[in-house]
């Protein structure tokens, strides 16, 4: 009886506390892409765009043409919809990208899945890797070998954006990927 009592406060005592977990969904504020006396404002990051169109903020990622990009190596990181993880249209070319730079570099790549911050711990550690899985998955299709890939997720632990935006938490929901040296 009492071990039954035990688990009942144990078990309404973990619901609780996984309720609490839970953050509110994004608002629409903020804008993103402003130019300020020769440098660019990417959701609250000023950086300094190059002849090439690269360009490195503070915190080490890129952008690309003024598109947020925190992979390296020559690859593109892939972005996904509020708690998808499915590769959509607009990203082909990026991963057309991916494939090729994977082609030629005959090298290992880790695909490190990443989050926004809404969600519990454990959902995002889930997600980032569903987001890696399907990276990796496409990169399979177009002939790169599933032993040179490797996977982790980060979750909502390595966000490359911390304003409170639409456009800041968008670039936090991606798939970035590197090579291993």
């Amino acid at each position: 009886m009492i071990q039954q009592k035990l688990l009942i406060i144990v078990l309404c005592s973990a619901l609780l506390l996984i309720g609490c977990n839970k953050k509110p969904k994004p608002n629409s504020t903020g804008a993103m892409g402003s130019n300020i006396e020769g440098a660019t404002q990417i959701a609250g990051d000023t950086i300094s765009i190059d002849e090439n169109g690269y360009a490195q903020n503070a915190n080490g990622s890129t952008t690309i043409n003024g598109k947020h990009n925190s992979s390296s190596d020559g690859f593109q990181s892939i972005y996904f919809g509020f708690g998808q993880y499915g590769i959509s249209a607009d990203m082909e070319n990026d991963m057309s990208t991916n494939v090729n730079v994977a082609r030629k570099s005959h090298k290992k790549i880790k695909l490190e899945g990443n989050c926004d911050e809404f969600g519990t711990d454990e959902y995002n550690y889930a997600l980032g890797l569903k987001r890696a899985k399907a990276v990796k998955d496409t990169l399979v299709s177009q002939g790169v070998a599933s032993q040179s890939i490797s996977m982790i997720s980060f979750g909502e632990s390595n966000p490359v954006c911390s304003n409170p935006t639409d456009d800041c938490y968008a670039q936090n929901r991606r798939v970035d990927l590197r090579l291993i040296k």
